[in-house]
């Protein structure tokens, strides 16, 4: 019998406009980064290399913390210190513009206040023994493990993707209502963030894990034996990053750092797909590693096809609290039970 879930109970978040959120005020070249869970790894690079730059030489970076995107922002509205967020989706930085803590011009430079970006794909176990190549196979005999919205960025991209295939493949908004019902018919797990998602697949559980693409090629680097599928029809993903009211110098330096040719070469090294043109690059870990971020048939994008995550956040994930409806893909989540 395959596995259902319940949805999990949605947290309201409680915004306060907070001041004096930054890190550390006694120490100007401390820099204390918010992100979400699969940044870890990359950043660790990211922050060894600043130091070595002009710019960096006095930096340092101690307590950085990551988590599930959403609880991430909440953990910043309520008081959590931080100098520079960087986070899943956009509605987690809405939520800090709107708590006074991130200016509302946020995203008034040359990449719209993105610093990260990959695609939504599909990790199967070595040799893909189901077959498993587009969305549509995510309805037949298979076990999905992808993370819960209520908690992590990452599952709304996964989700909106799997939404969005299937109005791409000429759907009506019912046909891909219905094929996202017979889409978490099929879900065994919901764990908490991306990361918690990519460990509770490694540990046996599922078919199929929806992750980032660059999580995918960081967990191939790290060793983990399975493959990766990039559907034909997928979604960009757009991680947002920026300083908090009253950060130090060197946040402001080291956002131009991760958002220039060497920060981003180091993400790109991690599976990012980069947000400038490094030329040729060949990225252990990616199915071809001569060609890691091959060009998918149909790549849609949240602002194109939703209309923006002003809309779609609430469209599709509202969670039914106070004046905010359930949202479509809230609503199909909360039919399923869990065991």
């Amino acid at each position: 019998m395959k596995n259902s879930i319940k949805a999990a109970a949605v947290v309201s978040a409680g915004v306060l406009a907070l001041t004096g959120c930054s890190g550390d005020s006694d120490d100007k070249n401390n820099v204390t980064v918010v992100g979400y869970s699969v940044l870890e790894s990359a950043n660790a690079n990211l922050f060894k290399a600043f130091e070595d730059t002009d710019a960096g030489k006095d930096a340092t970076f101690d307590g950085p913390s990551y988590g599930a995107s959403g609880e991430q922002s909440r953990g910043v509205a309520d008081g959590q210190p931080a100098d520079l967020v960087h986070f899943s989706l956009e509605p987690d930085m809405t939520r800090l513009v709107d708590a006074a803590i991130v200016a509302e011009d946020w995203k008034d430079n040359d990449t719209n206040g993105i610093c990260t970006t990959s695609v939504v794909v599909m990790i199967v176990e070595k040799g893909n023994p189901k077959g498993i190549t587009e969305w549509s196979d995510l309805t037949g005999d298979v076990e999905i493990v992808t993370p819960n919205p209520a908690s992590s960025g990452s599952a709304k991209w996964n989700l909106l993707a799997a939404y969005g295939s299937a109005i791409s493949d000429g759907g009506t908004e019912e046909d891909a209502k219905a094929y996202m019902e017979a889409f978490f018919e099929n879900v065994a797990a919901l764990p908490d963030s991306g990361r918690d998602a990519t460990t509770a697949f490694k540990s046996g559980t599922g078919d199929v894990l929806l992750s980032y693409e660059n999580e995918a090629i960081l967990a191939r680097q790290n060793g983990e034996d399975f493959d990766y599928v990039i559907p034909s029809t997928t979604l960009l993903i757009e991680n947002p990053c920026t300083v908090t009211d009253g950060a130090p110098d060197a946040a402001s330096d080291f956002l131009d750092f991760l958002k220039g040719v060497d920060g981003q070469k180091l993400y790109a090294e991690t599976g990012f797909r980069p947000l400038v043109d490094e030329g040729d690059l060949t990225i252990e870990g990616a199915i071809d590693p001569a060609n890691p971020f091959p060009a998918p048939t149909t790549l849609l994008t949240i602002d194109g096809d939703f209309n923006g995550w002003g809309e779609a956040n609430g469209k599709y994930f509202g969670d039914g609290l106070e004046s905010n409806p359930l949202g479509i893909l809230t609503e199909i989540q909360s039919d399923f039970g869990t065991n």
